[in-house]
């Protein structure tokens, strides 16, 4: 310690600062270089007339979309939607004009993405309709819904930030998830959730690698907390039974993907229920064994998209229940649009084959959505 005058004279102990282990965290972080990098797609940059069109491919993976009564597409449409991939979570700021939307039966058992997500309007209202049951989204509110499920509507001339979060996300709360899809919450939770996302965003630029993870959790716990309110008063009359039935049967499936046995009958017996009622629960996404198929691709495309995975195509496509190379591959393509070699070509960096257009690692909207938390 040094010592110094004070200002009457007499000799002060100056104190030494040693730094905090959050002050060397800090500098630490700050040191660190930006984990991300914004996905930025616009129509502004297009003739009007093919704006609509470019758009449309754009949500393809998400939606069919149409126009309002009485616009067209040589009118345009103006559209801005910027994605950020926080590898468990895809948090999209979205503005659009007003434009129609469905995710049909038909297009559910066609694709492989079943995520959760919520909508946070800052303009524009959007009214959507599943099962009968619709429901508006507005400002100061959030929207909760399953893209594992069928639904449709409409939006105004809109801007809304997006979250897309994967079904093992909240595997232990599938139950309540499902009862509280479609919902729409406000109130104390919804808006301290709706300022945490909000600051989220405003540091997208500067987050590193470390924060990432605690971001995904901290929304999640917020996300489960307001789920946790609506859930009861969204039921409507459903056996809660069914809803734990459901969560049951989904974390068997989840927990025993590898196994050679898992089927129908095995599913039924270890939950102890019938094999129509275990059709009941699947209906929606086109029935359990294609339920189960989609997700053993999904975790084929996973350790192919690895570099550091050294496996077989062929020992990849057998753990994914394919006894003929053959069928997987055909399998993979129905599902992915991509040759199985092609994705392991582009995970090692090498020149995929010709088969398709642009197989390449770049980074896509669809392609963040396939991968989301794997």
């Amino acid at each position: 310690m040094i010592a110094s005058p004070d200002p009457a004279g007499v000799p002060r102990l100056e104190r030494r600062r040693w730094p905090r282990e959050s002050d060397q965290t800090d500098n630490a972080n700050a040191c660190a270089p930006p984990a991300l990098t914004p996905l930025r797609f616009s129509t502004a940059s297009l003739e009007p007339v093919e704006q609509f069109a470019v758009w449309r491919s754009h949500l393809q993976p998400i939606a069919e979309v149409g126009l309002p009564d009485g616009v067209t597409p040589q009118d345009g449409f103006a559209a801005e939607h910027t994605a950020w991939n926080l590898g468990k979570m895809l948090l999209v700021r979205q503005r659009t004009d007003a434009y129609r939307y469905t995710r049909s039966a038909e297009k559910l058992r066609s694709s492989s993405i079943d995520h959760w997500y919520i909508g946070i309007p800052h303009r524009g209202n959007a009214w959507t309709e599943v099962d009968g049951h619709v429901v508006e989204s507005r400002r100061d509110t959030v929207t909760f819904r399953s893209l594992g499920h069928p639904y449709r509507g409409r939006a105004t001339d809109s801007e809304v930030t997006l979250l897309y979060l994967p079904y093992d996300l909240f595997a232990d709360h599938a139950g309540m998830l499902v009862a509280a899809n479609n919902s729409v919450f406000s109130g104390n939770y919804a808006t301290l959730l709706i300022d945490y996302i909000g600051s989220v965003e405003t540091r997208l630029p500067s987050l590193v690698a470390s924060d990432l993870p605690k971001i995904v959790s901290t929304i999640r716990d917020m996300l489960v907390t307001c789920l946790a309110e609506t859930a009861p008063s969204r039921q409507n009359g459903t056996n809660p039974q069914t809803l734990s039935t459901m969560e049951r049967v989904h974390r068997y499936i989840h927990s025993n993907l590898g196994a050679q046995n898992l089927n129908p009958d095995s599913i039924s017996r270890a939950m102890g229920i019938s094999r129509t009622r275990l059709y009941q629960l699947f209906e929606a996404s086109g029935g359990v064994l294609n339920y189960i198929r989609k997700k053993r691709l999904q975790d084929a495309y996973a350790a192919l998209s690895d570099p550091i995975n050294n496996q077989r195509i062929l020992d990849i496509a057998e753990e994914a229940g394919f006894d003929v190379a053959a069928n997987f591959t055909r399998a993979f393509i129905h599902e992915f649009g991509l040759n199985p070699s092609d994705v392991r070509k582009a995970a090692v960096g090498q020149p995929p084959a010709a088969l398709h257009d642009d197989p390449s690692p770049t980074p896509t909207f669809e392609k963040w959505l396939r991968e989301l938390g794997r």
